[in-house]
């Protein structure tokens, strides 16, 4: 992976348990396919959007939600000839309430983002949001603990709704590759096995040349690259869970240790031990 890219590919830093932007611009601006260390909710508010999200494309529709997990890759595409509008929340994975998060492991185990709502639920999670977004300007009694419990409701309202599959499940919403879609969810599976190009090749019936090209063309990363950063994003987690950095290491895939120390410094700038 070349370094420009590599220093576009994780963006984005959080601090907090949450933070929330409303941003509405039609500035041209090319995304590059990336991830973040934190999870994300987009809600689409206007504007003329598709979102590429680990190998699916969701097509939008005003009050759209999307849920992308921690180091998921994605980018959007953007027609401006109309201004963009959305909510973005940015959500830490070691949130002092981790059941918040529940919907994106399940997210991510559907491989499925997009929540579409029915005009009731819709307006429900409306209101809580324009409450959280003033809450937030505001400096009176009791500030802190306002914005925390909006925030709960809305993220609770987002969990049920997802978790209980109770939104509009509309397959022209979003488009993908089959073949591209099932090795993703392979590889996501099994971390922790072997996963050379030979092998995942012969497992999907595939030429190797021909499933390296459509997996660039899918997810903007080789099959390389995109294995090796979750890797080494597992491998983080782990650690952050106080396993060993040699098990945690072996557990995410890497069978060579020095390999791994050095692509774990590269990517996150200080080396395991100090994670």
């Amino acid at each position: 992976m070349s370094s420009s890219f590599q220093s576009r590919e994780k963006t984005g830093y959080l601090n907090e348990d949450f933070r929330l932007f409303h941003i509405k611009d039609q500035t041209p601006k090319e995304y590059k396919y990336h991830y973040h260390d934190f999870h994300k909710v987009i809600v689409f508010l206007s504007g003329k959007v598709s979102y590429h999200i680990e190998g699916k494309t969701y097509h939008l529709n005003p009050w759209d939600i999307l849920l992308v997990s921690r180091g998921a890759i994605h980018k959007p595409e953007i027609d401006f000839s109309l201004p963009y509008e959305r909510f973005i929340l940015w959500i830490r994975e070691d949130i002092r309430e981790p059941l918040l998060n529940a919907c994106f492991q399940k997210s991510a185990d559907r491989s499925f983002s997009l929540i579409r709502l029915d005009a009731g639920l819709q307006e429900h999670l409306k209101d809580l949001l324009f409450e959280l977004e003033n809450a937030l300007t505001q400096n009176g009694f009791g500030d802190s603990l306002l914005k925390d419990a909006l925030f709960t409701q809305f993220m609770i309202h987002i969990n049920r709704i997802f978790l209980e599959k109770q939104y509009i499940n509309d397959r022209k919403s979003y488009s993908s590759d089959s073949q591209v879609e099932e090795l993703l969810r392979h590889i996501n599976r099994h971390l922790n096995e072997d996963l050379s190009i030979d092998s995942l090749a012969d497992r999907f019936f595939f030429s190797k040349y021909h499933m390296m090209r459509k997996f660039k063309e899918e997810t903007g990363y080789t099959i390389h690259n995109y294995i090796v950063s979750k890797r080494l994003l597992m491998a983080r987690s782990l650690i952050n869970q106080n396993i060993p950095v040699i098990k945690a290491a072996s557990q995410s895939g890497f069978k060579d240790y020095t390999t791994f120390v050095r692509a774990y410094k590269k990517r996150f700038g200080a080396p395991p031990s100090q994670a």
